[in-house]
């Protein structure tokens, strides 16, 4: 009777345990629900209740990971791109070397033959030397040393002065001086420093694919239709196979030197020809905004300045614009006339205008800058 008591009151007491241990997990995990509860409904009161908080900044917040994606991506896969860029480029060099110039030199006179040979030269030499200087070149970055820095305003993500034009790379994580924007296709930002070296790479490159297009065109129709008539070939020889009449003659083939002739001349034109469309787009439109005296990214903030000015009557001028044609001497460093030799048609080191910290008037240009609002 005994013994049947004390194993009762330890079923009992153990069956207390249980509940006392199942009630304070019940208590913890509803704390832990109120806690995340209060910490949430205090983000959404800082982000909602944010003097300084609009629209833009909500989907800067709800878009941060596809950001942070879309940047590690850039990152990594720029160093592919500059690899591709190498690889076209050398086969299209390759191509040119060892099946065209052959037969440039058996067919075309002296002077096309010099002709052919300075220019495609003189163009190789400066598509190589700007890409280079394009992807090694940094593009410039605030001093560490803030004490004497000037700043127009506070970057929100390195918390430092930010001088006139310069913006952050996301990509870089660093603030850039006159940043247009980061390329893949260099791994590098453009800026200050390296913005020449990009725009004339582009000018030069969609100029060289532009000569290797009009040049080949006769060779292109002659492969294009070689090659058309190597498949209608080949079908005739496996017609012959297979009906087994061998009193007739097989077609002639094909060696695989001619073949690889063949092929080769048209992928040189398809790849020209679309490099040519596309890099010449953009060469056209850093153009315009060269001669407007703009980045891409002051492009946009303008737009946007221009049109808020607007609705108050009044009109928006570029403070770095000093008209189309100083644009130019400015962004390519013309002082004098010969300059336009020695560092726009030959390559050259020489550095920009300013320091991209300030912004004074540059010697080359003579007349003074606009106001920055005019009534």
């Amino acid at each position: 009777m005994r013994s049947r008591q004390r194993m009762f009151a330890a079923v009992m007491r153990l069956l207390l345990k249980c509940l006392r241990l199942g009630r304070r997990r019940r208590f913890k995990l509803v704390r832990q629900t109120e806690q995340l509860w209060h910490y949430g409904h205090l983000c959404l009161r800082s982000l909602l209740y944010n003097s300084f908080t609009n629209s833009d900044v909500v989907l800067d917040s709800l878009f941060e990971p596809v950001y942070w994606l879309v940047d590690h991506v850039t990152r990594w896969f720029g160093v592919v791109f500059v690899a591709l860029v190498i690889g076209l480029t050398s086969s299209i060099v390759a191509i040119v070397y060892i099946c065209l110039l052959p037969l440039i030199l058996q067919t075309y006179t002296p002077a096309w033959i010099c002709w052919h040979l300075a220019y495609g030269h003189w163009n190789l030499i400066m598509i190589v030397f700007h890409y280079y200087m394009a992807i090694t070149t940094s593009p410039g970055h605030p001093p560490q040393a803030k004490d004497d820095l000037t700043g127009v305003s506070i970057c929100r993500k390195c918390i430092a002065p930010k001088p006139a034009r310069t913006h952050h790379c996301s990509i870089c994580n660093r603030c850039v001086l006159k940043m247009d924007h980061h390329c893949p296709w260099l791994n590098n930002c453009v800026g200050h420093y390296n913005h020449r070296y990009f725009f004339s790479f582009c000018l030069f490159m969609t100029m060289g694919c532009i000569y290797c297009s009009i040049s080949g065109w006769e060779m292109f129709r002659d492969a294009y239709a070689a090659i058309e008539r190597m498949k209608l070939l080949e079908k005739e020889r496996l017609e012959v196979a297979a009906n087994q009449t061998y009193y007739q003659t097989p077609p002639p083939t094909f060696s695989f030197r001619q073949r690889a002739f063949h092929k080769s001349v048209v992928y040189l034109w398809v790849l020209c020809s679309s490099v040519a469309l596309a890099l010449g787009a953009l060469t056209l439109w850093h153009a315009t905004l060269i001669t407007r005296g703009e980045t891409s990214i002051e492009r946009h903030i303008n737009k946007k300045e221009r049109q808020r000015l607007q609705k108050k009557g009044k009109v928006f001028r570029n403070p770095y614009s000093y008209g189309s044609w100083d644009n130019w001497k400015v962004f390519l460093g013309v002082d004098v006339p010969r300059h336009w030799l020695t560092r726009v048609l030959l390559p050259s080191l020489h550095l920009p205008h300013g320091t991209g910290l300030s912004w004074d008037l540059p010697p080359c240009v003579t007349k003074q800058r606009s106001p920055l609002l005019a009534i």
